[in-house]
């Protein structure tokens, strides 16, 4: 009897699996939590494995192009978190508003906030594209690069700020699907965007037969129409009726007072990813005084960990989709609970990725290039950031969670102290003061980021959050 029920335990996981990648379940309000859980999380786990791919793709290829290609990434990436800022801010708002609909049955409410959502993403876009075309070498400029890595890069720059609508709108749009419950369809398009990446990145890099080799510029072009694919992915089923949301012609009309709640909520949102993010452009531009192998390493290190991170904040966006869901059903309970078992999962992941990194950094980071200079920046970097990894764990779920619920003001509080009253000054101070240079910085983003994780359980534990209304 015991060998039968060992043997059907992985059939019944095997079609769990295919339940939540088909997407064919939809409610999640009732039943096993830890059920719930994995159906929503598998496809937002995938989703974001295909997200975090795109980082080391591009990594890969454009590491084959020298020191001032990586250098190039790295600074416009650092610019470029502040439109996945935006993104998430705004994707955090409709989720959170779509979920709640979505608990509380109202469907037609739910469309009309999808659509709502995409006009504030149009003129944010405009705004960000305009700079990014016309300021390309002044902010390379600003952010510490050589005039040989402007010369090299700007174009790799103008062209990913200028097309940051496609970047806003796979982010938002796979935003409201997650609200939904349809996390499948957010997964797929992503799968999509990254394959048509992996494809076009060596081709447009290096050339193939008649297309020309566009060297670091097809780097861009290839993430930009691998993205844009599936973004048209995306609008073809949010506007087709095939899913949760069924947009109709009377959702079109702009809805001022949707708008302003959605804003309301994505400026906290927007706010809160603000101080993270401005906090690494200013770790950027500290490690860029020890030299281009220091800030070579860096950007290889953090492309790594943004794989295994983004994978981990599926399960984080899978427990803010229930918290937000649960409390529109009148659940707060179910949603609490739902929250701490999506954490200890998360906890389990990330502790077993901290120990490949303390054990095998450099043979990752060899993957990506040959540079002694490089290699020892990187895998130091993957090494001491690694060691708060399980704070982390915990950190990105209760986080999103308070999201979730539609309440962005206490995750923004506590990163304005844990980011730019810890972490900045500490990094500055151990590896300027001290004169621990690149290794300073890498201390005090474990220290800061498992300081906010500590802060985020004893808040939550308060239960504020359960009496949010959106």
């Amino acid at each position: 009897m015991q060998n039968t029920k060992a043997s059907s335990r992985p059939g019944s996981i095997l079609r769990l699996f295919v339940i939540a990648v088909s997407g064919k379940e939809k409610e999640f309000t009732s039943g096993n939590i830890n059920r719930a859980i994995f159906l929503l999380s598998v496809p937002m786990i995938l989703e974001m494995v295909m997200e975090s791919l795109f980082a080391v793709v591009d990594i890969f290829f454009v590491s084959k192009l020298g020191k001032h290609a990586i250098t190039t990434v790295g600074l416009t990436e650092s610019m470029m978190t502040l439109v996945y800022t935006a993104a998430f801010g705004l994707s955090m708002a409709a989720t959170a508003v779509v979920a709640r609909r979505t608990g509380e049955k109202d469907s037609d409410a739910a469309a009309h906030t999808a659509v709502q959502s995409l006009y504030v993403a149009l003129a944010l876009s405009i705004l960000i594209a305009v700079t990014g075309v016309v300021f390309a070498r002044e902010i390379l400029s600003l952010m510490g690069a050589s005039q040989e890595v402007i010369a090299h890069g700007y174009i790799y720059t103008r062209i990913m700020l200028g097309s940051n609508l496609i970047v806003i709108l796979i982010f938002l749009i796979n935003g409201i699907f997650r609200g939904a419950g349809d996390a499948a369809v957010a997964m797929r398009s992503l799968w999509i965007a990254n394959m048509l990446n992996i494809i076009l990145c060596p081709l447009l890099i290096n050339g193939f037969g008649p297309i020309p080799a566009l060297g670091l510029k097809g780097a861009a072009w290839a993430t930009t129409i691998g993205r844009g694919t599936g973004v048209c992915y995306q609008l073809y089923h949010l506007f087709g009726g095939r899913g949760l949301i069924k947009i109709a012609r009377r959702h079109l009309l702009p809805d001022k007072d949707v708008i302003l709640r959605l804003f309301k909520i994505a400026a906290g949102g927007t706010a809160q990813l603000l101080i993270n993010t401005a906090s690494w452009i200013f770790l950027v531009r500290l490690i860029a005084r020890f030299g281009e192998d220091a800030v070579a390493g860096y950007t290889i290190a953090i492309r790594v960990i943004i794989f295994t991170l983004l994978p981990a904040s599926g399960m984080a966006n899978a427990a803010a989709a229930l918290v937000g869901q649960n409390l529109g059903a009148g659940q707060p309970e179910r949603a609490e609970t739902s929250v701490w078992r999506a954490a200890f999962f998360n906890m389990l992941f990330l502790g077993l990725v901290s120990v490949s990194f303390l054990l095998a950094a450099r043979p990752i980071v060899m993957l990506f290039t040959q540079d002694s200079g490089i290699i020892f920046y990187a895998a130091q970097c993957l090494q001491l950031v690694s060691v708060g990894y399980i704070f982390y764990a915990y950190g990105m779920v209760l986080t999103q969670s308070f999201n979730g619920a539609g309440d962005t003001r206490t995750p923004t509080l506590i990163n304005l102290v844990g980011f730019w009253m810890l972490q900045v000054p500490m990094a500055w101070m151990l590896a300027v003061n001290y004169h621990m240079g690149p290794a300073g910085v890498f201390w005090a983003i474990a220290i800061a980021e498992s300081c906010v994780a500590v802060a985020a359980i004893f808040i939550f534990r308060k239960g504020w959050w359960k009496r949010v209304k959106v």
